[in-house]
């Protein structure tokens, strides 16, 4: 870097360095990082949907146990969102990290090894929480590392990092296909979930440093200087008139959600709410059950399953990439209406004409899984996450993750009841109300964090 040293005699310069200089070698190394924690989050959450119809017929779940067992996840994730948000406010971003991980790699070794239905949905539940736990850190940890410019593009790369580890699972499933490993498959792809946390623990656990940003407003202006010093290699001189005493205020001060629904944060939750509220409903039921899909439309069978899964997720990471490289030109704001437009329409018209043939719901699917994460699916934890200075941005982003898996509960246990009682096309044609209604409530709603520096509530200059 051409600053080679740099004076700080109070937080706001450290927070005004790293937004305004591009991401270090150090900090990119731990984006990445925070995203690989996304994709073993998604590669769980995703990894059991393949083998739904085995795993149904080996333990005789019924419609409402199999809406159970894969809600049962969102549940821990909902619990571990909100109290994983405050805890990472309070204590650090690093040390969260850590936990939710070691969390996951026991669940999913547990999950993978499940003798019943009991042990599987206890061992899905801790998955979940730890899931809950990682996303709000991750999201935190890619915005704090990142300047003002690049901190939404960089965020919203989760998404397509989502739908890539998705349709990993259908990779990872295929030889265990072939091998004809077929009522196994479920628990391979569970348990090699486990493998992928663990090396992501081996990694984060060596080569994670603290927030910058967090650290300059809950540590000491000499600790935060060495927290910034290691993640830019820089050196950082504290100046004899540094401020002092803030930092202890700063510490013992106990972050609450009732300030993120007061004042100028109220209408960003509300908006940021409803988004991840929607978004992860019609994901959930209907882009966790693209095997299940796959199968009715094309063929009972598990490589229907297994090749749906694959193909149809690669239009996610393909609308998420596109998001992500737009966000910073068209923000959060215009990218949810313009997707919530096309998921809409891709399960109005697949609900009202797909049964007409396979390839037009084909056509459709891929158009609702595009149009999801292009718009709504990725940026409504970029909207939770950028919504907020630093000191609250755990709450908005576990309070973000809360309202995501209230959602994704909703989406995972009703899709399969009512597939059971309606069938496919009636209950893609109820879904297509919930894009109709996020889209009403982005249009009503007019915030966009993005040009926006909710640190100093400035405008980002050109």
């Amino acid at each position: 870097m051409e600053q080679s040293v740099i004076r700080v005699s109070n937080r706001k310069d450290i927070v005004d360095f790293v937004n305004s200089h591009p991401v270090s070698k150090s900090g990119f190394k731990i984006i990445l990082l925070a995203l690989a924690g996304v994709f073993v989050d998604a590669y769980d959450f995703t990894s059991i949907g393949i083998g739904t119809a085995q795993l149904q017929e080996q333990f005789g779940l019924s419609a409402v146990e199999l809406g159970s067992l894969t809600a049962i996840m969102a549940v821990g994730s909902l619990l571990g969102a909100i109290f994983g948000g405050y805890y990472t406010d309070k204590f650090g971003r690093n040390k969260m990290f850590l936990i939710d991980l070691f969390l996951m790699v026991f669940a999913a070794f547990g999950a993978a090894l499940s003798p019943n239905f009991g042990w599987l949905v206890f061992f899905r539940l801790l998955m979940g929480i730890g899931v809950g736990l990682d996303i709000p850190v991750a999201l935190s940890f890619i915005a704090e590392f990142s300047n003002l410019k690049k901190k939404g593009s960089n965020v919203t790369l989760w998404c397509p990092l989502w739908f890539t580890a998705a349709s990993i699972t259908g990779l990872i499933a295929l030889p265990f296909y072939l091998l004809d490993q077929h009522e196994y498959i479920w628990r391979w792809s569970v348990g090699i979930g486990g493998v992928f946390a663990l090396i992501v623990l081996f990694l984060r656990y060596f080569f994670m440093n603290e927030s910058p940003l967090w650290a300059a407003h809950y540590l000491s202006i000499e600790e935060s200087a060495k927290v910034l010093r290691k993640t830019y290699n820089i050196e950082v001189i504290v100046t004899e008139n540094a401020e002092t005493g803030k930092a202890e205020k700063a510490k013992q001060a106990k972050p609450s959600y009732k300030a993120i629904f007061q004042g100028k944060y109220k209408l960003r939750t509300i908006l940021a709410s409803i988004i991840t509220f929607t978004q992860s409903m019609e994901y959930f039921a209907v882009g966790f059950y693209i095997p299940t899909i796959s199968s009715l439309l094309f063929g009972k069978g598990v490589i229907y399953a297994i090749v749906g899964t694959i193909v149809f997720n690669l239009f996610g990471a393909l609308g998420g990439f596109l998001g992500a490289s737009l966000n910073t030109r068209w923000g959060v704001r215009k990218l949810s209406i313009a997707g919530y437009i096309l998921a809409g329409l891709g399960l109005l018209l697949m609900g009202g004409v797909g049964n007409v043939y396979a390839g037009i719901s084909a056509v459709l699917l891929a158009a609702f899984i595009f149009g999801h994460a292009f718009g709504p699916g990725s940026q409504g934890m970029t909207m939770a996450t950028l919504s907020y200075p630093t000191e609250l941005r755990g709450l908005g982003t576990g309070f973000g993750q809360g309202v995501t898996r209230a959602g994704s509960i909703l989406g995972f246990f009703l899709f399969p009841v009512v597939l059971a009682a309606a069938g496919l096309y009636n209950t893609l044609l109820m879904l297509a109300v919930v894009p109709v209604l996020g889209l009403i409530a982005t249009l009503w709603i007019k915030w966009e964090p993005v040009g926006l520096d909710v640190e100093n509530g400035k405008e980002i200059s050109a």
